[in-house]
């Protein structure tokens, strides 16, 4: 099974953080950095999202509310069910960073990865994708403040004020400016998806430097981190389940239950950190812990489904091809989401 190699960059920038805490003035000057590298993730998102693949993709309508529901609602259910499981399991800071986790939106590029693999309907993944990361960054905001109240890291007026000016904002400038740069962002896609994983990495520094300064990893022990892993294997086989059954109870075809089964199983960690970063300030490195571990579990688990879907009877024959534009994504597309 796979291990992503950014799943092990971020662990060594973990371990950095670890050794090497940023404090004082490197920390002011690592928190800036980190908020305009978080502007400059979603600028990035706007701009590569094809509104006239959006469009192009509105005809599959009843399976993108389905992937949007399995995102939004029935995994934050399944979050909330969890609260359950404190103290005995999980402690109070893993239980948020949990929920935390069902409420980020789906991924894009490992969406699409395996649907291809598996002989799935591709266009509708691409779209599925790019409208969870749409919608996900107001959903998922509003989301943390309800669900998680003050017990997250003090959401307020001001949190998601923050949310519109360090992700909304410049993903619609994205948006806009999209029309002159698409060319140029197509052209060097694979440059700038480095720049995207440098951006994420500051963000994880910043948020594990501030959790060693302030102390807070003397609160997680060996077997507490078992216990998450538990408690995220049985969330995913959940998912897995739910998706895969719930879209044959609703009558979609082999191709789209891949699609919604991939779609909405997962969870973006390039999406997630950031918005971490923003709503839970100094607590942010227990809240994406179980993002991060989740992340990486999704990864092995659907590489080894969507094998074996790929080799399903009539997958050959009915399986739509990807359209040109997106092959390139999809040839790297578990290195990111």
């Amino acid at each position: 099974m796979p291990i992503d190699p950014f799943i092990l960059l971020l662990l060594a920038t973990v371990g950095v953080a670890a050794l090497f805490p940023a404090r004082g003035s490197v920390a002011d000057v690592a928190s800036g950095a980190s908020t305009a590298a978080i502007a400059l993730l979603f600028f990035l998102y706007g701009a590569r999202l094809s509104t006239r693949e959006a469009l192009d993709g509105m005809r599959h309508w009843r399976l993108h509310l389905t992937v949007l529901a399995a995102t939004f609602v029935a995994f934050p259910l399944l979050g909330l069910a969890a609260r359950g499981l404190v103290p005995v399991i999980l402690t109070d800071p893993l239980y948020q960073g949990l929920l935390f986790l069902t409420l980020v939106p789906s991924t894009v590029q490992s969406s699409i990865a395996f649907t291809s693999m598996a002989r799935g309907n591709v266009p509708a993944a691409i779209c599925a994708g790019s409208f969870s990361s749409l919608i996900g960054i107001i959903a998922t905001p509003l989301l943390a403040a309800s669900l998680l109240g003050g017990s997250g890291g003090g959401f307020s007026a001001d949190s998601l004020l923050k949310i519109v000016l360090q992700l909304l904002v410049p993903f619609l400038v994205g948006q806009v400016l999209r029309r002159w740069i698409g060319g140029f962002v197509t052209r060097h896609k694979k440059v700038l998806g480095l720049v995207d994983r440098g951006s994420i990495l500051l963000v994880v520094y910043t948020a594990f430097s501030q959790g060693m300064v302030q102390g807070i990893w003397h609160q997680v022990s060996p077997a507490r981190l078992g216990a998450l892993l538990g408690v995220e294997a049985v969330l995913l086989a959940v998912m897995l389940l739910l998706t895969w059954y719930g879209g044959k109870g609703l009558g979609f075809s082999r191709e789209d239950r891949i699609t919604l089964q991939f779609a909405g199983s997962k969870k973006s960690l390039a999406s997630g950190l950031p918005m971490a970063s923003v709503l839970f300030g100094a607590h942010a490195s227990l809240a994406v812990l179980p993002l991060m571990l989740f992340h990486q579990m999704q990864l092995m688990v659907c590489a080894v489904i969507a094998k074996r879907r790929s080799h399903d009877p009539g997958a050959e024959v009915t399986a739509p091809e990807p359209a040109a534009e997106t092959r390139t994504a999809v040839g790297t597309g578990t290195r990111s989401g």
